[in-house]
C-alpha cells in the first residue's frame, strides 16, 4: 500500500511538471532529481512497517526541598512573595533549576525589598548548585537578613542551605543562636528545636562526624634551672 501511494505521487508530480515547465532539460532534471529520491526510499525506507507514534522524552522529577515544606510555617504562604516562589518551586520539580531561579530573579526586580523573596532566590541558587553553597547564594541569604534582621526565616534557612551542603557545625551554630533569641512562645521555635535534635540523632548514628573539640591549651614548660658553675 505504502509503494502503491508513492508511486502515484511520483507520477502526478512528473505529469504537473511536464505540463506547467515547459523546458524540457529542466523537466528531465527533475524526473532524474525525483528517480534519485524514489531509489533513496527504495533503499532506505520501510514502508510495509506498522507506524508507532514515538512516545514524549520524560522529564527528571525533583522532590519538593526542605525550603518548599518548611517556608509556610517560617515565612507565610499566601502572599505575593509565595506565589511566585510556588511558580518556582513548579519548575524546581521538573527539573529545570536554572528556570526556577530565573523566576525569583524577576520577582525581586518588581519587589527588591522583599526579605522572603531574597531567601527564596539563596534556597534556588543552592539547588541549582545541586546542595552546594555558592557566593551568590549567600549573598542572597544575606540581603534578606539585611531587609528583615528580625525575621528568622533568612537565618533559619541559610542554616538549612549550610547543613545540605555539609556544613553542619555553622548551621548548628546559627540554629543555637535563633533559638537562644526566639520568644518563648515563638511558633517557628518547634522547628528550630527539630532541626537540632535530627542533627544530634544524625551524629549519634555516625551520618556525620561530631562537632569539633575544643583545642587542649598548651601547658607551659617549666625552665630548667642553669647549671652551677664547675670548681677546679
Amino acid at each position: 500500500m505504502g509503494w502503491l501511494i508513492i508511486l502515484i505521487l511520483a507520477l502526478l508530480t512528473l505529469a504537473a511538471l511536464w505540463y506547467f515547465v515547459r523546458d524540457r532539460a529542466a523537466v528531465q532534471f527533475l524526473g532524474a532529481a525525483l528517480l534519485l529520491a524514489l531509489a533513496g526510499y527504495a533503499w532506505q525506507g520501510h514502508p510495509g512497517m506498522e507506524g508507532r507514534p514515538k512516545p514524549p522524552p520524560l522529564r527528571e522529577t525533583v522532590p519538593d526541598s526542605d525550603f518548599a515544606e518548611l517556608r509556610g510555617n517560617m515565612m507565610g504562604q499566601f502572599d505575593t512573595a509565595g506565589q511566585w516562589l510556588t511558580i518556582a518551586e513548579g519548575y524546581q520539580r521538573r527539573g529545570d533549576t536554572r528556570s526556577g531561579a530565573q523566576i525569583i530573579q524577576s520577582a525581586l526586580r518588581q519587589n527588591p525589598r522583599d526579605a522572603d523573596l531574597w531567601v527564596g532566590l539563596g534556597n534556588a541558587l543552592v539547588v541549582h548548585a545541586d546542595g552546594m553553597m555558592t557566593p551568590a547564594a549567600q549573598l542572597a541569604f544575606q540581603r534578606a537578613a539585611r531587609i528583615a534582621p528580625d525575621h528568622p526565616g533568612p537565618r533559619f534557612f541559610y542554616g538549612l542551605a549550610l547543613a545540605q551542603g555539609g556544613n553542619w557545625d555553622a548551621a548548628e551554630r546559627i540554629w543555637r543562636e535563633l533559638l537562644a533569641q526566639a520568644p518563648a512562645d515563638a511558633e517557628y521555635r518547634a522547628t528550630v528545636e527539630e532541626r537540632l535534635r535530627m542533627l544530634d540523632a544524625a551524629r549519634a548514628s555516625g551520618q556525620i562526624p561530631g562537632p569539633p573539640q575544643p583545642a587542649q591549651p598548651v601547658q607551659p614548660q617549666p625552665t630548667p634551672a642553669p647549671a652551677a658553675p664547675t670548681t677546679r
